[in-house]
């Protein structure tokens, strides 16, 4: 991910802080209850890394508690796609998926308000909670010969040439054979909130998360697996207040 791509929101706010100066209606706005649907980016992730959904509640003027749930793909840094003779494309190697479901709890401040209508708001937040890992087997259609194909979980043992690889089985196939791994998340961030009307929220949220398992995920069997994940993470929100 660019950088770039961090430091414009962090642009945007040293922007607004002289804005905030000149106006007398920064604060103006109050809410008591909000809640946030999201995407998200992150390092272990594909292009979409995961969903997730926040609801906040106001304990003091600067301050809220809010829970949330993120639903995420991890995988493993040594994921590389390829192309079959048929055009498909598979993860060589792969043998498993982690699905992880991310309750969560936290505090928020803000550290900058914005105006009713325009500006950036600047939020502080850390959240904590716990991790279900559900170790899903990854399949693969496989060539055993000219005539006979399988489609059965990747086996480094078994199916030892790529270009007998056809193919992956079919979306969520193997769901329900999965595998429970239990854990802990916590993560820290800082909320970029760009919303123009008052009953709205839209905004951005930079962080870090450290997110650890009762034991190693065999996400791919030949290489180094982990139990203790890390993970920079953009998340775009999108939600309403009242």
């Amino acid at each position: 991910m660019s950088k770039l791509k961090f430091l414009f929101p962090l642009f945007l706010v040293f922007l607004s802080i002289n804005t905030f100066a000149q106006r007398d209606d920064i604060g103006n706005y109050e809410y008591d209850k909000e809640y946030l649907f999201g995407l998200n980016k992150n390092t272990n992730g594909g292009l979409i890394g995961g969903l997730v959904f926040k609801a906040g509640t106001r304990l003091a003027d600067d301050q809220f508690a809010f829970w949330g749930i993120e639903l995420s793909n991890v995988k493993n840094p040594k994921e590389a796609r390829y192309n079959t003779v048929l055009g498909n494309s598979y993860i060589f190697g792969k043998s498993n998926y982690l699905y992880a479901i991310r309750p969560h709890f936290g505090r928020e401040i803000i550290l900058f308000k914005k105006a009713p209508n325009q500006g950036v708001q600047v939020s502080a937040l850390g959240a904590v909670g716990p991790s279900i890992g559900l170790i899903a087997p990854y399949y693969i259609e496989y060539a055993v010969n000219r005539l006979e194909t399988v489609t059965e979980q990747y086996d480094p043992e078994v199916h030892q040439s790529r270009f007998n690889i056809l193919g992956t089985g079919r979306l969520l196939q193997g769901l329900g054979e999965s595998q429970v791994a239990f854990g802990a998340h916590l993560k820290a961030a800082l909320m970029f909130e760009f919303g123009v009307f008052r009953s709205n929220a839209t905004g951005l949220e930079l962080g870090y998360m450290l997110e650890g398992y009762n034991k190693e995920i065999p996400l791919i069997p030949t290489a180094e697996n982990r139990q203790l994940f890390q993970s920079a993470y953009l998340t775009f929100y999108y939600g309403f207040r009242k």
